[in-house]
């Protein structure tokens, strides 16, 4: 359960973590989709990307060799934090 609030508090201390986890949960997209979708900047789209990923809430859908058109899409694990924010209110 812990783990669980560890996760949740990672991704509400960064809005750009909200907002990309939010936009996968609409369904997987590259980068520059999340960006365009968002209206975030590319760099904190990644940097986001970066972190979430690390902690397994999304996944890189494509070959790791992929440098362009790489895709992404929320984990289950992403998916329950993201309900989990929902139920509590906190987006």
């Amino acid at each position: 359960m812990s783990d669980e609030w560890d996760m949740i508090s990672f991704v509400i201390r960064s809005q750009y973590r909200v907002a990309v986890l939010e936009r996968l949960v609409e369904g997987p997209a590259t980068p520059s989709r999340i960006a365009t979708d968002t209206d975030i900047a590319i760099a904190h789209v990644s940097r986001a990307l970066s972190g979430l990923r690390e902690r397994e809430m999304v996944e890189l859908l494509v070959s790791e060799d992929q440098k362009k058109g790489r895709v992404y899409g929320i984990t289950d694990v992403g998916e329950k934090v993201w309900h989990r924010l929902q139920q509590e209110g906190m987006v």
